[in-house]
């Protein structure tokens, strides 16, 4: 029986799938890529009033979107971080747009039924009618004061001001309950936001699938809280976000697909759309992808992605596993097919690729601000092993359509990034290059034609490793093989790609090395 990923009729989107994962139930979920209407003086304070006129402009659309997942039998809807109120804020200038959420874990509060309980309460009233009107679960982002208590414990400070202000996701059960509360945790570039002085690591129940896990935007790059619950048996989550994408190795969609495939999980991503860096939404599981990322000349417009997933059981739960963990996220015992393209008659006989270094010349060039050491891939096939210091990377590759006016090299770094955030890395990387000199290997690229079959594999000294194949036009392609071995060894295996390759990818997150980094910086 094949897994059919349901598309709403209502905008054209990009779907990668496999067949069935052999799974006893579904759900239908959504999400909605917002095309955010801001504060044309975002860091001018306006009064609650004035907040509030601004912020029913966004809820009005959500509105309607509401009503259009629900039409298709949405039982979980999604929308962004930031979607409504915006963003580039100061602490003082978002003050008219704060509401006080109460915390769903010590009190049970149903916003559209209860309206008079708690003054200025607006945004969250609207937001819980939604979901009793549509009679599905709302995740959301808005922000939120916090008074700090009369009695604070030692590891916490309170902000001069008396209060906290946090970056949260509120969800609303599909009768209107306010069900979980969620305090981003790691800010990127948010003054007016703090912090938490604890990490929240929050998951709310559903009737339909079970348990899901929250976290936003920049947390997907770390391991708490976003980690803990994965390692807490989490396998399904809700990620509003505003990314702004990064090529060649942090596209939104490139990235939202590598966590759902490294962590064997499904992610329910739904991204702001604001100008050409602010895009891409999805919906991920570890076997198949509906998305949407806009390209130059498409509407400047919303975007709402519907899609039937399946319930994914926590790990450790007895069920069928052989095809969730060919998926991407466990250990897989499947090798590529014969007619596959990639082991034909004349290179079967290659040696492996860690039989040895690359004879080519290396080079190092910065990609995403880091010293990555790169290879050129000027042969029609090629074995290949680059290192950057202790850390290598190989690739057996062979090319199926080589375009000579692109050039690819391989790239490899393994260390501290130290640009708009602090954190450890270990990463392989095949990369088209902008141009045809060194320098010009690491920049942005969105369009490709060349194709190649490959096998690229690193051992790594962490076993959280996110794997992505991104194609020309942002488009992703699901990897034919994944295996992770227990001596740390990341295998990603891709044949007969269906477009141009522009970045084939293994990103590894050494996390216990970022706690070490902050500490000394």
């Amino acid at each position: 029986m094949l897994f059919v990923t349901v598309v709403a009729s209502v905008y054209l989107a990009s779907v990668v799938g496999e067949t069935d994962p052999a799974v006893d139930r579904a759900y239908v979920a959504a999400v909605y890529e917002h095309k955010v209407i801001l504060n044309p003086n975002p860091r001018v304070p306006v009064s609650r009033q004035v907040a509030l006129q601004h912020m029913q402009k966004n809820l009005a659309i959500y509105e309607k979107q509401a009503a259009l997942a629900a039409q298709q039998r949405a039982q979980i809807l999604v929308f962004p971080e930031d979607g409504i109120h915006g963003f580039n804020f100061t602490r003082s200038s978002i003050a008219g747009y704060l509401e006080t959420i109460p915390d769903p874990q010590k009190e049970e509060w149903n916003p559209c039924l209860e309206p008079r309980r708690y003054n200025n309460t607006e945004v969250l009233q609207r937001l819980s009618c939604m979901a009793l009107r549509n009679k599905l679960y709302l995740v959301a982002n808005m922000p939120d004061l916090q008074p700090c208590p009369l009695k604070m414990s030692s590891t916490s400070s309170c902000p001069p001001d008396g209060h906290w202000q946090f970056n949260t996701n509120v969800v609303f059960s599909s009768k209107g309950l306010l069900v979980a509360r969620y305090h981003k945790q790691n800010l990127y570039f948010e003054e007016s936001f703090d912090t938490p002085p604890e990490l929240e690591v929050i998951t709310f129940d559903t009737e339909f699938a079970g348990r899901f896990g929250l976290f936003t935007c920049f947390d997907i790059m770390f391991h708490d809280p976003a980690v803990v619950l994965v390692e807490k048996g989490v396998r399904q989550f809700a990620f509003p976000t505003a990314w702004m994408n990064a090529l060649p190795l942090l596209d939104s969609v490139q990235f939202q697909r590598a966590f759902s495939l490294g962590a064997n999980v499904t992610l329910l991503a739904a991204n702001i759309r604001n100008g050409k860096r602010m895009k891409g939404s999805g919906i991920y599981t570890p076997f198949s992808a509906t998305y949407h990322q806009a390209w130059e000349g498409d509407p400047e417009e919303g975007r709402l992605l519907v899609a039937s997933v399946p319930v994914l059981e926590p790990l450790g739960v007895k069920q069928n596993t052989a095809k969730e963990e060919g998926a991407g996220g466990g250990k897989s015992t499947s090798s590529v097919a014969a007619d596959s393209g990639y082991c034909s008659q004349d290179n079967c006989d290659n040696p492996p690729p860690d039989s040895g270094p690359s004879s080519y010349s290396t080079f190092v060039s910065s990609m995403m601000h880091d010293p990555f050491t790169f290879v050129f891939l000027n042969e029609t096939k090629g074995n290949v092993k680059v290192c950057n210091g202790t850390f290598c990377c190989h690739l057996h590759y062979r090319w199926i359509l080589q375009d000579r006016k692109e050039l690819y090299a391989l790239g490899v770094f393994g260390g501290l990034h130290i640009y708009h955030g602090h954190y450890g890395l270990q990463v392989c990387a095949v990369v088209r290059c902008a141009g045809l000199d060194q320098s010009s290997c690491g920049k942005v690229v969105e369009e490709a034609e060349s194709k190649m079959d490959f096998l690229l594999e690193g051992i790594f000294d962490t076993k959280y490793v996110y794997p992505s194949i991104l194609t020309s036009r942002m488009i992703l392609e699901q990897p034919e093989n994944l295996e992770k071995a227990a001596d740390g060894r990341v295998t990603m295996t891709h044949s007969n790609m269906k477009a141009g390759l522009v970045t084939a990818c293994l990103y590894g997150r050494m996390y216990h090395l970022d706690k070490q980094w902050i500490r000394n910086d």
